[in-house]
């Protein structure tokens, strides 16, 4: 029993984007929050909870990710809409869009792994020995050069593909594999790429995306669904759906290594000052100097993204010095009190 268990857990962790890594938590030292100040994403007052807010929607096949970010602009009635990345018309999955203030952290979204579902059409039939082995040999740092449609620069690139799981091959010569990959990978090459090394040809016959960052299909939504849960809010006042369909901004950074720091350093931090170290409350273990990370309140509200400027685990020996330097700010400074003073000159 115990050995047909850890060969599930070994199944799964082998089939996982980085983005579904666990953080574990490092305590630095002790602080209270004030109830005063801030607000716990999932209480903001229902306008703010929209302006803050990222739905994680299901393209269907037939319009652009920019179109799509448009309609939901104008349903939930904000100035601004941004997707994580984009998905070609005849593409359908999840394509999460951060709403009004949230558009700030879409970066962190877009940066983010992907998982694919795929339809291959290998070009002859080929055997299925080597159809397994060649999908397998199309993993880890993978060179790219992006197709001639496309929105980038056409350079030879380096993507990583984390997993490539071929799901089934039929008798006709078709594949449907399973793939998790860097962002800005293309799809459509890596299928000609593996008929390229099969001898046969290959193209991708249709392309479902899956995960992206954190998000996965279990809480997706449609237009439909967000359209009518706000029409419920706006004519009924009934807020349990809009609210169930939209998710605080913050659970789009969920995959994002965090820093925790007291309510007396956010309007530094939101004014662009560097994070000291006696500004810390916790972190995720292991964040290593350069590292991405995200910086939050007390409360769990995202407060900027930054850069850490030394491993973040040397904070346990130190009480003085620059940790992080900060990249985008998120939140509104004034949020919570000044707790930093003006240096005279």
């Amino acid at each position: 029993m115990n050995d047909s268990n850890d060969s599930n857990l070994d199944t799964k962790l082998k089939f996982r984007l980085p983005s579904e890594m666990e953080w574990e938590l490092v305590h630095r030292s002790s602080a209270t929050t004030n109830p005063d100040y801030g607000c716990v994403p999932r209480d903001r007052p229902m306008r703010v909870y929209i302006e803050m807010g990222v739905v994680n929607l299901d393209k269907t096949r037939g319009p652009t990710s920019h179109e799509v970010a448009a309609w939901v602009k104008r349903i939930v009635e904000v100035d601004k809409a941004g997707h994580s990345g984009s998905l070609d018309p005849k593409v359908t999955g999840l394509l999460p869009i951060m709403l009004g203030k949230a558009t700030k952290a879409i970066s962190a979204l877009r940066l983010s792994g992907k998982e694919y579902v795929c339809f291959m059409q290998l070009h002859e039939k080929v055997p299925e020995g080597d159809i397994l082995r060649v999908c397998e040999e199309f993993t880890g740092p993978i060179y790219q050069m992006p197709p001639v449609k496309s929105a980038v620069r056409r350079a030879t690139r380096i993507r990583t593909i984390y997993y490539n799981e071929v799901l089934e091959i039929n008798d006709n010569g078709s594949v449907l594999m399973r793939v998790g990959c860097e962002a800005g990978t293309y799809m459509r090459k890596l299928c000609h790429d593996i008929g390229l090394v099969l001898g046969c040809g290959a193209h991708m016959q249709e392309l479902r995306r899956t995960k992206t960052g954190p998000f996965t299909e279990e809480t997706a939504v449609s237009l439909h669904d967000l359209m009518d849960a706000y029409v419920f809010w706006k004519e009924d006042g009934n807020e349990s759906e809009l609210r169930r369909i939209i998710l605080p901004m913050e659970e789009g950074l969920k995959h994002i290594p965090k820093i925790i720091i007291r309510d007396s350093a956010v309007d530094a931090i939101c004014s662009g000052a560097l994070l000291a170290v006696p500004g810390i409350v916790s972190f995720s273990a292991g964040i290593k100097k350069g590292d991405f990370a995200c910086i939050f309140s007390q409360k769990g509200e995202a407060v900027a993204l930054c850069k850490a400027a030394i491993d973040i685990d040397e904070t346990l020996d130190v009480s003085t010095g620059i940790a992080a330097v900060t990249e985008r700010v998120i939140m509104d400074a004034g949020t919570y009190p000044r707790g930093w003073k003006t240096v005279k000159t």
